[in-house]
């Protein structure tokens, strides 16, 4: 049997700009991404079977390891693209990333599926693992590059900007988890007003009405920037106090690798 554990890092908006609705239901975006060293990690196992199996498990309750996983599609892609047959496919995520926070716990970890069985079975390149990345969501590819990454189209283009190491500190509502289908439909919804502008992320400006808990965070720490599509912030150069209700993780810092 042959086995890999890999690091799947998080990641947080710097900037995110939404631009205009696609076609496809999508968004178009630019948007400054930064990966940081909060993992999630993936122990992946292959051995010899007589039919080709998936079986995902994890440490989280708050995910349903089933073929409606990001982990499991992307292993499901990765053998079909391959044309590999025949083989048991087990992996197990151990979750340390905040789910539903706009820090691309899921995408990371995809991500990170198919840098691992390539890893096992050397069948791709780095382009073509960034092209199947693109086909599984907006956030893949950031995390597979890693460093700091000006992004735009859904989130899926990115190119390297210049590096910097930045300490970084995150606080999230345990209570509360915001899917990026219902930010982008409240910024559909919502009144232009030049009140927008005030705000470094344009969904921070979308769902921030609705919720007393990233309010709350608002108005206690002013200089706080939501990630992504929420729940969770940021802050450079300073920490988020302990408190009941909320997951608090000071004293991190932007990396120059993505999944590893």
């Amino acid at each position: 049997m042959d086995k890999i554990k890999v690091k799947c890092p998080a990641k947080i908006n710097l900037d995110l700009k939404v631009i205009n609705k696609r076609p496809d239901g999508f968004h178009n975006i630019e948007s400054t991404m930064a990966v940081i060293n909060l993992y999630d990690y993936l122990t992946i196992s292959v051995q010899e079977s007589d039919k080709t199996e998936i079986v995902l498990s994890g440490s989280s309750k708050e995910i349903p390891y089933d073929k409606t996983n990001l982990i499991y599609k992307a292993a499901e892609l990765f053998l079909s693209d391959s044309k590999i047959q025949n083989k048991k496919i087990e992996i197990y995520a151990q979750k340390n990333i905040p789910i539903s926070a706009g820090l691309a716990g899921g995408s990371t970890d995809a991500a990170g599926t198919l840098y691992g069985l390539n890893k096992l079975f050397k069948q791709f390149s780095t382009q073509e693992l960034h092209k199947m990345c693109a086909q599984l969501g907006s956030d893949l590819n950031v995390c597979l590059a890693g460093g700091i990454l000006k992004t735009s189209g859904r989130g899926e283009i990115v190119v390297p900007a210049e590096f910097e190491e930045l300490n970084i500190s995150l606080i999230k509502p345990n209570s509360l988890g915001i899917s990026a289908k219902e930010a982008y439909t409240k910024f559909g919804l919502k009144q232009k007003t030049p009140d927008r502008q005030n705000y470094v992320n344009d969904l921070e400006w979308a769902v921030i009405d609705d919720y007393k808990e990233l309010q709350y965070i608002k108005n206690k720490y002013p200089k706080a920037i939501m990630t992504g599509s929420g729940s969770a912030f940021y802050m450079i150069n300073g920490n988020f106090e302990n408190e009941k209700g909320f997951t608090v993780i000071n004293g991190l810092k932007t990396i120059n690798h993505g999944v590893i």
